[in-house]
């Protein structure tokens, strides 16, 4: 299985194939296995180095990396920008010249400026995964998604899967995107015209993305929901007249969830703002798939280590 992943880096997942896709997904239920053992541990990367570099605020993603490294045994060496030479000044070339020389087989980056991790990819040895880049893309996030939609619905293909929220700042809306089309679902945006990307409400979306700006409409027989986080910057920014308002119009309610079909699932990529964006009784209830995206994080992410492994060995 190993072999029939040609990748070196995973930068994002907008050029790849569904069997790229499922390959990674299928290796992630044998990880989501080894989780579930009382010693939740592999050899399967002992002796290699995992460089966590993260010049973006992060806990879930970095902690999921953290814990997968370690259940394959990898060592881990954690830098932030807190309290590193970037805060002196440290140019992106200078960091990775540091990454460089720290000589880590797989580095897992995540960086305000989009395109970041492809810069690193260029000049460093070893592989490199995007665990977030701007407004750009965020694969793992959307890798972990669709794993969560295949367990719950099984195949997704002809399945109808409504992405509400910000999605014009939201790299885990690309990153979900280009990971559920591929499988064969279709997705349906919503949210506030302001938050959308102009062409795509002007009926420019990619093949497979339509956007329905009522919610309500928008998730009439549903197979399940991303909701997405709202920054409250963009009140700040003149994009929204208020939060209340959002919250009324598009925040996600259990009246609205029961418009999907029964039993359809929600997920959150977190972190949430309970009131805002989805009401406490969703995230917390029955349909509520968030928590199991958690630990799905994890096992994806080990898939990924693992299968990026003989890469970064062949580019040592």
């Amino acid at each position: 299985m190993t072999a029939a992943f040609a990748r070196r880096h995973v930068l994002a997942t907008d050029d790849w194939s569904r069997d790229e896709i499922e390959l990674v997904m299928d290796q992630g239920a044998a990880m989501l296995e080894v989780l579930g053992r009382p010693i939740r541990r592999t050899p399967a990367l002992r002796g290699r180095t995992v460089v966590l570099f993260f010049a973006e605020a992060s806990t879930r993603t970095r902690v999921s990396f953290e814990l997968a490294a370690k259940a394959l045994s990898a060592d881990v060496v954690n830098i932030t920008t807190s309290g590193s030479s970037v805060e002196k000044g440290e140019t992106l070339l200078d960091t990775v010249r540091t990454l460089q020389a720290l000589g880590g087989d797989i580095l897992v980056m995540r960086h305000s400026a989009s395109g970041a991790p492809y810069f690193v990819a260029d000049r460093v040895s070893g592989a490199v995964i995007n665990a977030g880049d701007g407004w750009h893309a965020h694969p793992t996030q959307g890798l972990l998604d669709a794993f969560t939609l295949r367990a719950a619905l099984g195949d997704l293909a002809g399945k109808r899967v409504v992405i509400a929220g910000d999605v014009m700042h939201s790299r885990v809306a690309r990153s979900d995107i280009h990971t559920l089309i591929p499988l064969g679902a279709s997705v349906t945006l919503s949210g506030p015209p302001t938050l959308m990307p102009l062409a795509w409400r002007c009926g420019q979306a990619p093949a497979g993305v339509s956007y329905e700006p009522d919610l309500d409409r928008a998730l009439e027989g549903a197979d399940a929901v991303i909701a997405l986080r709202l920054q409250r910057e963009r009140q700040e920014a003149g994009l929204l007249p208020s939060l209340r308002e959002y919250a009324h119009v598009w925040g996600l309610t259990e009246e609205r969830a029961s418009r999907m079909r029964p039993g359809a699932p929600v997920l959150h990529p977190g972190p949430m703002n309970e009131g805002v964006e989805i009401e406490a009784a969703v995230a917390h209830g029955a349909r509520s798939l968030i928590e199991r995206q958690v630990t799905n994080g994890v096992a994806m992410r080990m898939a990924l280590l693992y299968l990026l492994a003989p890469a970064a060995e062949v580019a040592a």
